[in-house]
């Protein structure tokens, strides 16, 4: 994730320590490994769940959630219960922070882009409930339909 980086210094190092088997990539090249048929499965994590299911992660999630459904990779969501917001409906009703301009227009203090260019930097998107196939919490792994089974974890 852009701008520290998090899957190359916290994610690979985790899942080294662990002895679980990973190649660190560029998100850009997934579409093609995908394509290829060189991944098998995709999980991430969640910032925050919809009682639909909706969930929005880093940006680029929606994304590789859409060319996972494409090539039917399966797709999962891996976060703890507590990242599940039953007070809102769906994935419409997730605020989405925007990132400082700087993170793109700049590298090392240098601006890269031209000054006067419009920029739009999300930290985060929404990947809608029918592009997933499972939740994995602490209390299994939920599948569709989200609304109902979700809500069997609300305490």
């Amino acid at each position: 994730t852009r701008p520290r980086l998090q899957g190359a210094k916290l994610t690979a190092w985790e899942l080294v320590q662990e002895g679980i088997p990973a190649t660190l990539i560029p998100d850009s090249v997934a579409p093609v490994l995908i394509r290829d048929g060189k991944i098998d499965v995709i999980i991430v994590g969640a910032d925050r769940i919809a009682s639909n299911g909706d969930t929005a992660n880093k940006i680029g999630t929606y994304m590789l959630s859409q060319i996972a459904k494409d090539f039917n990779v399966p797709f999962y969501i891996a976060a703890p219960i507590s990242t599940i917001d039953f007070e809102i409906d769906n994935g419409e009703q997730i605020a989405i922070e925007e990132r400082d301009a700087k993170e793109i227009t700049h590298i090392n203090g240098v601006r890269i882009a031209p000054e006067g260019i419009k920029v739009y930097n999300p930290a985060f998107d929404v990947t809608p409930n029918q592009n997933i196939t499972g939740i994995i919490t602490e209390k299994g792994i939920m599948r569709p339909p989200y609304l109902t089974n979700l809500a069997k974890l609300r305490g």
